[in-house]
């Protein structure tokens, strides 16, 4: 009997975060192995809770929840979305231009099968997160990746980025505070990025979950005001500001001018009404969240736990033989690579796998972001300080052994 095969579209997409490597911890941890998790960006698993004034608003809206909702969302998040952004810059906004989805990671891919006909290409950071990718190649677009590599700090090359666009290019990915690298991007570069695509007419497409999480001093600049005329779709949400994951509840509102993205808006529509509505009892927490006091930077702050564990990464790199960091500026995430002077031949894979093998830490391979030949590893602040510290004890000794012995690859899987 044939067996039922999958599209064709999967063997191109890659989600390792999810991938081989977790199914492989959790064979071990069943086996009763206690791993160190630093693979997902998921704040509740660490002990961080979502504000006590988020559940009391969802709780107090239960019996408003049980009737389907408008397709783009309730129109008192809508309204208070459209007012954050507003005061951050953005133009001809308002609550029809504004769209709510189960996630920002279902609204990626809504905004891109409204977008792209088979063979239209998207631009994309290397490294990126990974479902920027997966969701332009399951839509039947091609993705080109733009470079950011850490001696630039992580940043892109404008010149670059504009070299690489051809006939077939639609937009322009932009995500800022970075995952995986955590690098923020400043305001002179925005500018070049947007006047980028307004000579080629290219969408902006800016992912900025984490627009609040910053570290140092280091400024967020909302894409939206840089972008003035030019349309952009930027996506936030509760989940790692808000430390409300499970709430599933991500935005995006496409600013500019809009008579240009007036029937790409009615695509957004069309689309957001065939899956009926979001989850509309998380929506309720959507208006206490954006008018509240910040809850976030008492923990990006110095003495605040993200900031302690940043500290944690970057003084366990700076003790490392193996190892360099550029430092994360926002995000939640750091992303170090093993120096080729210390390790010549490295497979951030077969790393990756002996890491969790013998010293019973998990994190991602650089290449799991579309980075080629990686020789970084992403793992994520939210652990303690002292369990990060004891994390780089651990990669120690898997590189100081690497260094001893000839390479080997290791298949995962």
């Amino acid at each position: 009997m044939n067996s039922i095969q999958p599209s064709a579209h999967l063997a191109q997409v890659r989600y390792e975060i999810r991938g081989a490597l977790t199914r492989r911890s959790r064979e071990l941890e069943a086996a009763g192995r206690e791993i160190i998790k630093l693979n997902i960006g998921n704040p509740g698993r660490y002990g961080f809770a979502t504000p006590a004034h988020l559940r009391e608003a969802i709780a107090a809206h239960l019996a408003d929840s049980e009737p389907y909702g408008h397709e783009q969302g309730l129109e008192s998040a809508r309204e208070a979305i459209v007012a954050q952004q507003r005061a951050r810059g953005a133009r001809h906004l308002d609550v029809e231009h504004v769209f709510i989805g189960n996630g920002v990671s279902e609204l990626i891919d809504l905004s891109l099968r409204a977008l792209l006909q088979p063979g239209d290409e998207v631009l994309l950071p290397s490294p990126d997160y990974p479902l920027w990718s997966a969701a332009t190649i399951l839509n039947s677009g091609v993705p080109r990746y733009y470079r950011c590599l850490a001696e630039n700090a992580h940043l892109p090359d404008p010149d670059e980025v504009e070299s690489l666009i051809g006939p077939r290019t639609r937009a322009l990915v932009l995500i800022n505070p970075n995952n995986p690298t955590g690098a923020v991007y400043p305001r002179a570069l925005l500018e070049r990025l947007v006047a980028i695509a307004a000579r080629h007419r290219l969408l902006l497409l800016a992912d900025e979950i984490y627009d609040d999480i910053l570290y140092d001093g280091a400024v967020f600049q909302p894409l939206a005001e840089v972008a003035g005329e030019v349309p952009a779709l930027c996506f936030g949400g509760l989940s790692k500001v808000y430390r409300a994951c499970g709430y599933r509840v991500g935005w995006m509102s496409l600013s500019g001018d809009p008579a240009r993205s007036r029937e790409y808006r009615d695509a957004l529509q069309l689309l957001a009404a065939l899956r009926l509505c979001p989850n509309v009892t998380a929506q309720w927490a959507v208006r206490p969240a954006l008018e509240g006091a910040p809850t976030i930077r008492e923990l990006t702050a110095p003495g605040g736990r993200l900031h302690a564990a940043r500290q944690a990464v970057i003084e366990g790199v700076a003790a490392s033989d193996f190892l360099a960091l550029v430092p994360p500026a926002g995000a939640l995430y750091a992303f170090p690579q093993v120096r080729a002077d210390r390790l010549a031949a490295f497979d951030d894979e077969a790393f990756a796998l002996r890491l969790l093998e013998e010293e019973n830490v998990l994190v991602v391979p650089g290449t799991s972001f579309n980075v080629p030949a990686s020789r970084h590893l992403r793992l994520t602040l939210l652990p303690t300080p002292a369990q990060l510290a004891e994390v780089f004890v651990r990669m120690e000794r898997v590189l100081a052994r690497m260094a001893e012995e000839p390479v080997r690859r290791v298949a995962i899987g």
